[in-house]
């Protein structure tokens, strides 16, 4: 989009300047420029603006006042020149525009509508309400490539050497350089092998070689603790993000069953779909 700025006197093309108007008499039906018999208003620049990209958004006010009006106004002025006659192409694909987002609005007014504190603490309890706390796990790995390297290391950790060290001196992965160090983590966020392995030992203790898809693993488990289930706060935003989505799949489902869908039997080459020459029939 060109946002070239052009002078007042643009609105020659049709548009009449008017006296400043007060902040409470103006509406979306303000009008503020006419091209020909096509009318320009306050709404149709509020659109536009919140269209814009980000830096355009940054420029002041009263430039981008005007440069969103210089739009509209060529914009219109192109139209009226050309006329209302467009291609069979142009006029589908206008048709596909208007029927996605009339969908798209219907659905996002569902959406926001589906959202109250009532559906929100619903969720909520169906998700969490019956969880029982789950385990997490603190642990470190030193990560090698053979089962004899993973060996000899165990041996080293016997005769005292120090795994932090160990892990910053001989592990391949990338927690090596922070002691193999792995932080926090439950049940399902590690392969099942490494998951079996941190799961009887005890805190302190350091295991067997064990074999993942990543290499052999040398791992020990610092602590282990309960988690329970997240404050409804922490997690609304996810529950509201499930519920719209429940809500739009719902009237998806309901008013494409109600609708009064008809579908002639013909035969047609799905081929057909890449043949742009037909537009032109």
């Amino acid at each position: 989009m060109s946002f070239a700025l052009r002078p007042l006197a643009v609105l020659a093309l049709g548009a009449t300047l008017a006296l400043p108007a007060l902040a409470d008499e103006i509406g979306p039906d303000t009008v503020v420029a006419r091209v020909g018999d096509q009318e320009i208003t306050i709404g149709h620049m509020i659109v536009l603006r919140a269209q814009l990209p980000a830096e355009y958004q940054q420029l002041p006010d009263d430039v981008l006042y005007q440069a969103v009006l210089d739009q509209l106004i060529r914009q219109t002025a192109v139209g009226e020149a050309i006329g209302k006659e467009l291609s069979t192409g142009a006029r589908l694909a206008l048709e596909n525009e208007r029927r996605s987002f009339v969908a798209g609005e219907a659905l996002s007014r569902l959406a926001e509508a589906a959202v109250t504190d009532e559906a929100v603490e619903a969720a909520y309890n169906a998700t969490y309400g019956e969880a029982d706390p789950t385990n997490e796990y603190h642990a470190a790995h030193i990560l090698v490539e053979t089962e004899d390297e993973a060996q000899t290391i165990e041996a080293q950790l016997r005769d005292g050497a120090d795994f932090a060290q160990l892990a910053k001196e001989k592990s391949t992965g990338p927690s090596g350089p922070n002691g193999g160090d792995l932080g926090w983590f439950s049940e399902g966020m590690m392969v099942k092998p490494f998951e079996e392995a941190v799961t009887v030992l005890e805190p302190g203790e350091v295991s067997a070689p064990v074999q993942t898809q990543f290499g052999w693993h040398v791992i020990k488990l610092y602590e282990t603790r309960l988690k329970d289930a997240p404050r409804l706060a922490d997690v609304r935003g996810e529950l509201v993000q499930q519920i719209q989505r429940d809500a739009m799949e719902e009237a998806l489902e309901k008013y494409t069953e109600e609708a009064d869908v008809s579908r002639p039997e013909i035969e047609v080459d799905p081929a057909i779909l890449k043949d742009q020459s037909v537009l032109d029939r």
